[in-house]
């Protein structure tokens, strides 16, 4: 199937907006407002022709993949559905919209099925799951605190959001990234500190314009981390078939453990003690199979789970499956990995898995910054520093009007830019390749050293829009009309 995207936060985040942000349409039962409108799971996918499905119907469906969430009840069945449009983002992508996590008093009303647990089951099939803050309500409630815990072991999933960052200056701005990474780590207890994304994903006008910038180039990040779902989903689906196949070994040694060591009589007591002492029991398979701590279940989770069992109706250990378990895990897995470089090369080269469509579709206005300052102008944009420039070059040791890469080295390296640098600033520079430069190419290079200096990257290839007017004849290979 295609990459899940799983969007969670506390109703008013924007999780739907940020939907239809992306997808740039609206979609069957989508419900916008400040108050909690997405009382759903929301499923959406793409068809030809609109329409819903609600999700008893989803549930039976053979061809689908949520036949597992039955075992949430007929209540939440009726909180599932699924929505079809045709838009071009679907193609690469599936997406789902949860329920506003609730907040003050709405969070004492109880949704009648496991919210919690059906969090769970979807973040462990996402591919990518997206935290959204709202920038003006950070404060988490209970119930947003259980999600997040309850997702937490999908952490290389996850991907935090600030919304709606626009509504506040640089330093009111600061302050909230700031209480909200002090929030997150009270929470994650991850050792590492999380990326958080600061932006405004939806199409009106900025409140506060000053930080545009800022948020394009969050929202570039973001959307770059999306692009690359499609194409390495076969990495991700092999990542999730290592960890299941681990996860169901463990599982099938701590209960046939647990079955040998049943008595003919007390079972009762004795099976109260092994649960008491179930620490001690991961302990000893541990160091008997050497697996690492991480690989087993929550203890507290696991005990509560098995007091529901006869622990002497266990099934009894199959080694010949463990050793094929283990097998996979050593042979095959390594196999299968050491194809993927060669099909995600493909892949890129043939364009297959770009998401496209929506906001994923590139358009800018005939302006730039950095390398692209000047795009769409009639002008050469390096003729607006090309007299300062030209002063400098008529210092210079000239041959025949031209410079030497000696001499042009003397006087690029007063930039202090690294010599890795300034050669690839020379290579495009020296658009003849003849190895010397006129004062178009050093007045260009110099321009190139301008754009570094003020923290932009320098294109592999020289842009047309860059090319001296002198050389353009020369250079239409290079695709300058």
């Amino acid at each position: 199937g295609k990459p899940l995207v799983m969007l969670i936060g506390q109703y008013s985040t924007g999780k739907t907006t940020f939907i239809r942000y992306l997808l740039e349409r609206d979609f069957p039962g989508m419900r916008i407002g400040p108050e909690p409108t997405t009382d759903n799971f929301h499923i959406i996918s793409h068809a030809e022709e609109e329409g819903k499905i609600p999700g008893n119907v989803l549930a039976v469906d053979s061809s689908k993949p949520f036949r597992h969430l039955q075992q949430f009840g007929g209540t939440f069945l009726t909180r599932f559905e699924s929505s079809q449009t045709n838009a071009e983002v679907l193609k690469s992508v599936t997406i789902l919209d949860t329920p506003g996590v609730l907040a003050g008093e709405k969070q004492l009303v109880n949704r009648g099925y496991e919210f919690t647990g059906v969090l769970k089951w979807f973040a462990e099939r996402a591919d990518r799951i997206i935290l959204l803050f709202d920038a003006h309500k950070l404060d988490i409630s209970d119930e947003f605190k259980s999600a997040i815990q309850a997702i937490r072991k999908n952490e290389d999933k996850i991907r935090i959001v600030l919304n709606k960052a626009d509504m506040m200056n640089h330093q009111q701005l600061m302050r909230v990234y700031g209480a909200l990474m002090w929030s997150l780590a009270r929470i994650l207890h991850n050792p590492e500190v999380s990326r958080v994304y600061v932006g405004s994903f939806w199409n009106q006008p900025l409140q506060y314009a000053a930080n545009r910038d800022l948020f394009e180039m969050e929202q570039d990040d973001l959307f770059a981390d999306l692009q690359e779902l499609p194409r390495n989903a076969t990495v991700r689906r092999l990542n999730d078939l290592i960890k299941r196949a681990t996860w169901a070994k463990v599982n099938a040694l701590i209960i046939s453990h647990l079955k040998c060591q049943m008595p003919m009589l007390g079972k009762d007591g004795k099976k109260k003690d092994l649960i008491k002492k179930l620490d001690e029991v991961y302990k000893k398979i541990q160091d008997e199979h050497n697996i690492p701590a991480a690989d087993f279940p929550d203890i507290d989770n696991m005990r509560e789970k098995l007091k529901k069992f006869d622990f002497s109706k266990f099934p009894v250990l199959h080694k010949e499956l463990i050793a094929k378990v283990d097998k996979m895990l050593a042979e095959d897995i390594p196999r299968l990995m050491s194809l993927m470089p060669r099909e995600q090369m493909d892949k890129k080269l043939g364009g297959i898995g770009m998401i496209k469509g929506g906001v994923f579709t590139k358009l800018a206005m005939p302006v730039g910054t950095g390398a692209d300052e000047g795009v769409g102008e009639r002008d050469w944009i390096v003729n607006r520093d090309k007299v300062k420039y030209d002063n400098v070059y008529n210092t210079l040791e000239q041959v025949d009007g031209k410079i030497t890469g000696r001499v042009a080295r003397e006087e690029l390296i007063k930039s202090k830019l690294p010599s890795k640098e300034l050669g690839k600033i020379w290579r495009l520079a020296d658009v003849d390749h003849d190895g010397l430069l006129d004062d178009e190419e050093f007045a260009l290079a110099m321009h190139l050293i301008k754009v570094k200096t003020e923290g932009h990257q320098i294109p592999e290839e020289l842009p047309a829009h860059l090319i001296p007017p002198s050389h353009r004849d020369g250079a239409q290979q290079n695709g300058f009309d």
